[in-house]
């Protein structure tokens, strides 16, 4: 039984793959944001053009890979998404892998009466997204000015704080399991004791220096 389902989901994922690399065209930018700071970003749109899609976006710390023009992803976290027609973005966030700038653990909301260009001109995630948004529209062909964004765990942050990006084009927002406040609620401060295990168990991998942009974790 084992043998059989390993199989099944080796088959599937040669599935998944064929049908992204056949359906989907590759783009891989530097998009700016406010402060100069460009994010690296990838696009998958459908080939077929017959009528225009929506996004849907995705930002992680755990890279956008892979890398590489000719080089596709194997699966899409749900491939039902991708048989409907969409267009596919994954971002690495500021300061890591690709991306340029500074990296900031789970970097704090700055209030502002708007995340746009003209009511803020600090940064944060909310910013971030408002203006990898604003790109995306401007210059991705087929697609109808409408994007979801979607992460789980520590992408689910970044969802969370597209909520707080306020750009009229997010029409659905899904952060999963998102990573909130590590001191109340989560792993780290289980309880409000320190988890040194789960601590130095994530940094010993997540916490490793980024002097400049790379393609390695």
């Amino acid at each position: 039984l084992c043998l059989a389902a390993n199989l099944a989901a080796q088959r599937q994922s040669s599935l998944d793959s064929a049908y992204i690399r056949d359906n989907f065209t590759k783009r891989e930018v530097m998009i700016p944001m406010r402060d100069g700071v460009r994010l690296f970003t990838t696009i998958y749109s459908p080939k077929a053009q017959s009528s225009q899609h929506p996004f849907i976006l995705r930002r992680t710390p755990y890279s956008c890979g892979p890398y590489g023009a000719d080089s596709y992803s194997y699966a899409f976290q749900n491939m039902a998404l991708a048989r409907s027609g969409y267009i596919f973005v994954f971002q690495d966030v500021r300061g890591k892998y690709m991306s340029e700038g500074g990296f900031v653990d789970v970097r704090p909301f700055s209030p502002a009466t708007d995340p746009s260009p003209k009511g803020k001109t600090q940064t944060d995630e909310a910013t971030d997204t408002y203006d990898t948004v604003d790109w995306l529209l401007k210059n991705v062909a087929g697609n109808n000015g409408r994007v979801g964004v979607m992460g789980i765990s520590y992408p689910g942050f970044y969802a969370t704080m597209a909520l707080l990006a306020g750009h009229p084009a997010i029409k659905a927002v899904s952060p999963q399991a998102p990573v909130t406040d590590w001191f109340i609620g989560d792993d780290f401060h289980h309880n409000g004791a320190l988890m040194l295990m789960d601590a130095f168990s994530f940094y010993s991998g997540f916490g490793k220096p980024r002097p400049q942009p790379t393609t390695e974790g």
